[in-house]
């Protein structure tokens, strides 16, 4: 009986061990991309070590209202960056790879997730 109960509560602690999520990482390095200042003159913005699996709005491009999407991004971090033309991570997207992906200034986007 003693045996059964202590590979219950092994087999209990294992699942709640298993089912609490990991926290989330981040992605080493840098990632770049250009935006239109308010003197209209393009500028460089930059993500340091931004964090995995979450939606990041860039802040100088977030709100369509005031603001032209960013373009040319470069991804210089160790994760696939995700890149979309809406501020919520929705909208059309295009993925790019690691260590040196990048895109042209056709491609506008107002957020980013990173892998």
């Amino acid at each position: 009986m003693r045996l059964r109960s202590t590979v219950a509560a092994a087999f209990g602690a294992l699942a709640l061990i298993v089912a609490v999520p990991a926290s989330a990482g981040a992605a080493s390095g840098d990632f770049a991309y250009t935006y239109t200042g308010l003197d209209g003159s393009p500028r460089l913005g930059f993500l340091i070590d931004p964090p995995s699996l979450m939606c990041i709005a860039l802040p100088e491009v977030a709100d369509p209202a005031s603001s032209n999407p960013a373009h040319s991004p470069w991804n210089f971090t160790d994760s696939s960056a995700t890149v979309f033309t809406g501020a919520d991570c929705l909208g059309d997207y295009f993925t790019l790879r690691p260590e040196g992906g990048h895109a042209s200034s056709r491609l506008k986007l107002r957020s980013v997730v990173f892998s």
